[in-house]
């Protein structure tokens, strides 16, 4: 299923079983859009994500940054990263998704996709120290992309495309039961940033 609607519908759940999708679509016009794509690219601490595949380090042209209330350690790909203090745009940026959602975030995880040739293979964001079942909120900016989602039993498919400051909501037991991804292609040759509000737990 493809998501491609004028009338969006932010209660809808577009997943058929097993979890829920919301998506609000645009929530700034395209200058405040375009204004906050550039403050992101210029404010944000961008460094180049690392990985540990087969044992071996890997470094992706992707680059990323991780934000939040505190000091918090996240590890995913078996690489531990330690979050930033809010800038005031992120801040008011999670305030803004806060109010549209009804959930509260703590930290931020950003990816910064150059062009087409960069993106995310099938994955779900269930790390130990992300809350159980909790909403995670995707925000992007710039290049309209294609983000699609696959069961993990059944291998049914769903797929948006993610607007230029559009938010799309994954909560219940989404990560439980499907993968997402962000497919690459040779078609898009502008930068996208995409902003994941989650909620870390301390033990």
């Amino acid at each position: 299923m493809n998501l491609f609607e004028i009338n969006i519908n932010p209660e809808k759940n577009y997943l058929p079983t097993d979890g829920t999708v919301n998506y609000y679509g645009k929530l700034f016009n395209k200058n405040e859009a375009d204004h906050l794509l550039k403050k992101l690219l210029t404010t944000i601490e961008w460094k180049n994500d690392e990985a540990i595949i087969f044992g071996k380090k890997i470094i992706t042209k992707r680059k990323v940054a991780w934000y939040g209330d505190k000091e918090y350690e996240y590890t995913y790909s078996k690489i531990t990263k330690s979050a930033l203090n809010w800038t005031p745009e992120l801040l008011e940026l999670k305030n803004m998704v806060e109010q549209q959602t009804n959930e509260s975030f703590n930290s931020c995880l950003l990816n910064l996709y150059h062009n087409g040739n960069e993106g995310m293979e099938w994955h779900s964001d269930n790390e130990k120290k992300l809350k159980n079942n909790g909403a995670i909120a995707s925000l992007s900016f710039g290049a309209e992309r294609k983000f699609a989602f696959k069961h993990k039993i059944s291998k049914e498919k769903v797929s948006f495309i993610l607007e230029h400051g559009s938010l799309l909501l994954m909560k219940d037991e989404t990560q439980k039961h499907w993968l997402h991804k962000l497919p690459k292609t040779t078609s898009i040759n502008t930068p996208r940033v995409n902003l994941t509000f989650r909620t870390i737990i301390e033990y």
